[in-house]
Order: structure tokens, then sequence, then C-alpha cells
């Protein structure tokens, strides 16, 4: 009981999970409206507009600033970690999910040929565009900067 008290009594923490929750709404309401269905992986799932890690790291970088100063030691680990988690997010990631495109494509084009083969999809949505990367930073940095600590 003591870490579930110490986590909800710290704001800083609180705002980011409210980031992240907030944020993942959003893709699931911009599927909707896109494609007209409900997807309620893309509540849990990577990847797609707005990235929530950047939303995330952003919010808890910016509360960090705010709580600690932005010359503070804490807010320079918070910005050089957000850094690497949306460069990663925009490069590495998005490049794994188009490399699972590929390989999905020749693995239905065997399957088709070999019916004896167990086909396994590979999941192609991973990382981000870097537009969804930098709407998901605005949206952090928005609720960083506003929310009550």
């Amino acid at each position: 009981m003591e870490l579930l008290d110490l986590v909800t009594s710290n704001q800083i923490i609180n705002i980011t999970i409210i980031s992240w929750f907030i944020t993942q709404v959003i893709k699931v309401i911009l599927v909707m409206l896109t494609e007209r269905r409900v997807v309620l992986e893309r509540f849990v799932g990577a990847g797609g507009m707005p990235s929530s890690h950047s939303a995330t790291v952003c919010t808890l970088t910016i509360c960090i600033g705010r709580v600690l100063g932005f010359s503070s030691p804490e807010f320079a680990l918070a910005f050089v970690i957000s850094l690497i988690i949306m460069y990663d997010a925009a490069g590495v990631r998005r490049a794994a999910g188009q490399q699972a495109s590929v390989l999905n494509k020749m693995l239905d084009d065997w399957h088709t040929a070999n019916q004896e083969f167990t086909q396994i999809e590979l999941k192609e949505l991973l990382g981000h565009t870097p537009l969804q990367v930098a709407v998901g930073a605005f949206i952090g940095i928005l609720i960083g900067s506003f929310v009550a600590i």
C-alpha cells in the first residue's frame, strides 16, 4: 500500500499519467472519425496519431522543470531522455514497422505459394511519423505547462 500511496501522492506522476491517458483517448477518437469503426487496441497499442510516448515524456519534462527549475540536473536528464525517446519513436521503431510491413508482404506471397506454411503476422504499427511525434510533444508540453502542480 505504501507504493500506491507514494505514486498517487506524486503530482508529477499523476499529471504524466493523465497526459498519456488523454493522448491514447485522442488516438481512439481519431480512428473512429477516420475509419468509422471503434478500435480499442489503439488505446494501448504503439504508434498512431498523436504519439503518446512524446506527450508523456514532454509532460514529465515540463513538470520537472516547473517544480525543480529549468536549470536543474533533473530537468536536463528528463529533457535528454525525452529527445532520445522521441527520436526512437520516429526513427528506429518506425523503421522496424516499415520492415515488418515488407516482411508481411513477403510472407503473404510465400504463404500463397506454400499452403502448408502457417503465416505469422508481424506488428506493423510500431513507430511514428515526425508529425505524430511533434503533435504528441505539443500536447505534452501544453498539459505540463498548464495543469496545476
